[in-house]
């Protein structure tokens, strides 16, 4: 059985990449990212990924190819800031999805790895508000 099947498959993969999105809608920093007016398609192309990553249906991979995260990621700005928000709405996501403490556990780990690689830059967006560091030992955060 993979970690996709232990977590309780598409609906929690679904659920997961819904409620990340819900909370990029409102994010002033993270919103400008998407051009799409829809986030749909983009919320369809992260819950793809992530069952394809955790061990479930392949169909990332044979619509968009091998994910290489760091080239896609490239244009955009992705600073410690928005590294945080990003952060900050995949454990509201996580959260809602009420996986058991070692599942969340994992993915929480796997999430953080892979959004400290994607930092591309320090120098700040000059978008939306700027997060002030702030002691957060459940994201990670220390500064």
């Amino acid at each position: 059985m993979t970690f996709y099947d232990e977590i309780g498959g598409h609906e929690t993969f679904e659920k997961i990449a819904s409620v990340f999105y819900r909370e990029v809608a409102l994010d002033p920093v993270l919103r400008p990212m998407y051009p799409e007016e829809d986030l749909g398609p983009a919320e369809d192309r992260l819950r793809m990924f992530l069952e394809q990553y955790w061990g479930g249906p392949s169909t990332y991979g044979e619509q968009r190819g091998h994910p290489r995260l760091r080239m896609r990621h490239v244009p955009f700005h992705v600073d410690p800031d928005a590294r945080d928000r990003w952060l900050t709405h995949m454990r509201t996501a996580l959260d809602e999805a009420q996986l058991s403490p070692l599942h969340d556990a994992t993915f929480w780990d796997y999430l953080q790895r892979a959004a400290h690689s994607l930092v591309n830059t320090f120098e700040p967006s000059g978008v939306g508000p700027v997060q002030q560091a702030q002691i957060r030992p459940d994201l990670g955060l220390t500064s």
